[in-house]
């Protein structure tokens, strides 16, 4: 029996039974930004803001739960999945014992279901289904992901669904999670629940998660980057990194043409958006920094989490962190003027690998050969931005695979494998920028200024450092410009920012052995030509 939604809308064929879900109350199918504003209103989820943003809170969650995330063990995934800290593995029977409990709890509830598409290149595209509980969970779902057309709606049979709902909470001496909190994903039944946080980034990267197993097989790296392009779709960049070290941020360039923020795969063909919105750090935003973000803040159809907002005059205070740093907003790429809202675009010119280094030692932006980005790559050292994840509450030096193991089932080196083709095919430069600290450590330094990374930024892109005369670190063996327009000589090399250098070459030497050390998981597979790339401490 196909649940009717009590709105006219669309709806697909392909029923909610197939979920297991049935004796539901009322199900609202593919609601548009409006009429899901209206709900979440009305169910008294979030207020309405100056200028027309939703405003949400995520109770306790404010972040991602890294260690609430297992992944389903059996003969699909036992050979495949990279298991350890990032893949815990979870029982089959026990996902089918918290399935059913979890299908039991939606029993005469209402529910919001979103039909999207996961991937803007049409033929590798995913079909997917968002089924919450809450209304703007839904909103999220409509705004971050890809929108079917009308007819794609009708017929629209997801091949991944996810299920959430922070109401419902584990038990774990019953479900054997670790908390009353889960992410769990099946390969085999192409499902995840979510239940026990209210945090809407989970649904988002359980998707890339998702797209980062099945990609990966047909020859597509997929990566955790933003991207964009120039004077044509042939002069693409395209950047790296963990949130908060500005993927965001830079790739919104009002002289360039915005691709997507955060999850892209590179085929044979190009570059491509994972996604159809943005979801952007907005934690002491300004119009002057970031003038583009800034205004959505500002309008309707933006979903605010956690930012601290008047009651009274409905104004928001970006500055505040009385919720969490992890302040974020989502809103659809299709509110950017210099979005391209194709998603598609031709192979990188230009590869950034964007890390916040809280050692402060790192150069402001260096210069990679082959074998040094598959090191730095693989490495993917940045720090921790407060907030990203639960427990956080400052910046912390982190080594995360490929910028994203968080979110990546397959072992690292087979995401390495692919980038070592595509540089090997089209010839990109790769690049290392530094937008953490400068003068000293984190709580002695300070943060780089985002004024001179855009200079940095935009020189790399209009070609001024490709043939600039270079200097070698001596602990990490990169080539540091000595020259970059608008950017002072003085903090091109870190040593020269320290008022203390005994001190500088005791964190670089530190900082060069925290590599090597982690990088002695991946030697063996890696190969001698990548390892001699390393630092040289």
């Amino acid at each position: 029996m196909v649940q009717q939604s009590v709105e006219q809308t669309i709806q697909s064929s392909y029923g909610l039974e197939h979920h297991g879900l049935m004796d539901l109350g009322n199900v609202y199918w593919n609601l548009s930004t409006a009429a899901l504003y209206e709900h979440a209103i009305r169910n008294r989820e979030g207020l309405l803001a100056h200028l027309g943003p939703l405003v949400v809170r995520t109770g306790t969650h404010t972040g991602r739960s890294p260690n609430d995330k297992f992944v389903v063990r059996d003969a699909e995934t036992e050979g495949t999945v990279w298991w350890g800290k990032v893949n815990r593995p979870f029982e089959p029977e026990d996902f089918d014992h918290l399935q059913q409990r979890l299908q039991a709890y939606f029993q005469h509830r209402d529910v919001y279901v979103q039909d999207c598409f996961a991937g803007a290149d049409s033929r590798y595209r995913l079909p997917i289904r968002i089924v919450t509980e809450k209304a703007w969970h839904s909103l999220f779902a409509h705004t971050m992901f890809i929108r079917p057309t009308p007819e794609e709606l009708a017929k629209h049979v997801p091949e991944f669904t996810v299920i959430q709902a922070p109401g419902f909470h584990a038990t774990p001496e019953v479900d054997h999670t670790l908390s009353s909190t889960f992410i769990l994903l099946n390969f085999t039944k192409r499902l995840v629940l979510i239940g026990g946080t209210e945090y809407a980034g989970e649904a988002k990267k359980a998707i890339f998660s998702v797209l980062n197993y099945l990609l990966p097989r047909r020859g597509i790296l997929s990566m955790h980057c933003s991207a964009n392009y120039g004077k044509n779709k042939y002069d693409v960049a395209i950047f790296f990194g963990l949130s908060g070290t500005g993927k965001t941020t830079l790739s919104a360039d009002p002289n360039r043409t915005l691709i997507g923020d955060d999850e892209h795969g590179w085929s044979d063909d190009g570059i491509f958006n994972f996604e159809g919105g943005c979801y952007a750090k907005v934690i002491r935003l300004s119009p002057e920094g970031e003038p583009e973000i800034y205004e959505k803040t500002r309008q309707f159809g933006t979903v605010l989490e956690n930012v601290d907002m008047d009651v009274q005059t409905r104004r928001m205070d970006l500055d505040s962190e009385r919720f969490t740093e992890n302040t974020r907003a989502a809103y659809s790429i299709q509110t950017i003027s210099n979005a391209d809202y194709s998603g598609t675009c031709g192979h990188p010119k230009h590869i950034i690998f964007l890390t916040a280094d809280a050692f402060g030692v790192l150069p402001p932006v260096a210069k990679l050969n082959a074998e040094q980005a598959l090191y730095y790559f693989i490495s993917g050292y940045t720090a921790k931005v407060a907030g990203t994840e639960r427990g956080v509450t400052e910046p912390s030096a982190t080594f995360s695979a490929c910028f994203g193991a968080p979110f990546l089932p397959l072992h690292p080196m087979e995401y390495a494998s692919l980038l070592r083709d595509k540089l090997h095919h089209h010839k990109a430069q790769v690049w290392l920028v530094n937008t953490g600290w400068t003068g000293g450590p984190y709580g002695i330094g300070h943060r780089m200024s985002l004024k001179h990374t855009r200079a940095i930024i935009t020189a790399i892109l209009n070609g001024s450092l490709t043939n600039v005369e270079t200097t070698e670190d001596p602990f990490f063996g990169l080539c540091i410009p000595t020259a970059v327009p608008d950017v002072p000589p003085v903090i091109l090399n870190p040593r020269n920012t320290w008022d203390d250098t005994d001190a500088y070459d005791a964190k670089a030497a530190d900082l060069a052995r925290r590599f090597k050390a982690n990088f002695e998981q991946y030697a063996d597979a890696a190969g001698p030509d990548v390892l001699a790339a390393g630092p040289k401490v």
